[in-house]
């Protein structure tokens, strides 16, 4: 049921701009202690570490332009796919192999295109194995924790939600060129948003898009009246506790929201992230993308 239900919501979301105006640009806005629009981050970052070569022209005066980035080219699409997500006692499980439910960008990024004149992901889209058990009824911790890099949640379109940072401490988003559904592989090739894709549709602004490692669900960046959310409506980890729509009921609860200005999915972990095992590919390596 996920699966048609995103697949026909995906189709219907390439038609839309996750954007539609300059964005301040989210670099240095990391913190060591939990803080509005800023990642509490649990590492240092690095310069020179890999990530987009080459700055855009669209990046200007602490400010980005996501109308002026190029995105990576190609229609391939995963037809297997496969994503669950089900209630079970006190967890929610996530089944997933990390393929997408819509479609990507040819990965790696060719040579020749514009979007290689920038950004030369030598990465290949792969299957992972995605086995989440999060608390169903997740509960604030006494201090909110810093984000990783790395998986620290997982959409309803079977992809991967990292924090907002590149390798080097970058806004990922604004850098690193993606393809049309703002998602791309890194270098164990799972594929990742950092921030709103425009396939990630839902159709209840109410309801959850994905979950964060918390269990403490995310919701897309505008309310029912189509109304944008800004940071300043958000808490210090890019949440707030209201009604929403969980497996049929209004809770009260605690959750994450997309936003379109930085840091675009979270800023801390507002509950206690579960451990994730070690991740490694299926039985018989990574595969390559299917035949265009």
């Amino acid at each position: 049921m996920i699966a048609r239900a995103l697949a026909l919501l995906a189709a219907a979301g390439l038609a839309t701009q996750a954007f539609a105006h300059p964005l301040p640009l989210g670099d240095g806005r990391v913190s060591s202690a939990p803080r509005r629009g800023y990642v509490m981050a649990c590492q240092s970052f690095m310069a020179g570490a890999p990530g987009a070569h080459r700055a855009g022209e669209w990046i200007s005066n602490h400010m980005w332009d996501p109308a002026g980035k190029p995105v990576v080219e190609g229609n391939v699409d995963w037809p297997d796919a496969a994503i669950s997500v089900t209630r079970e006692g006190e967890s929610r499980i996530v089944r997933a192999n990390n393929l997408p439910l819509h479609q990507t960008g040819i990965f790696p990024i060719r040579p020749g295109s514009r979007a290689y004149d920038y950004d030369r992901n030598p990465n290949r889209i792969g299957e992972q194995r995605i086995l989440l058990t999060l608390p169903a009824a997740p509960r604030p911790a006494a201090r909110p924790s810093c984000l990783p890099m790395g998986m620290i949640g997982f959409a309803l379109s079977g992809v991967a939600i990292f924090n907002a940072f590149d390798a080097g401490g970058r806004d990922a988003p604004a850098y690193e060129i993606q393809d049309r559904c703002n998602g791309h592989p890194e270098r164990s090739s799972q594929y990742h948003y950092h921030n709103w894709s425009p396939c990630l549709a839902a159709a209840d602004a109410n309801a959850p898009v994905g979950w964060m490692l918390d269990g403490f669900p995310i919701l897309g960046p505008r309310d029912e009246n189509g109304r944008e959310i800004t940071n300043a409506e958000l808490d210090e980890c890019h949440g707030r506790t209201g009604p929403i729509t969980i497996d049929g009921q209004v809770v009260v609860t605690y959750h994450y929201r997309f936003t379109l200005e930085f840091p675009y999915t979270a800023g801390c972990f507002r509950g206690t992230p579960v451990t994730l095992p070690r991740r490694s590919p299926p039985p018989g390596g990574m595969r390559p993308p299917p035949p265009l």
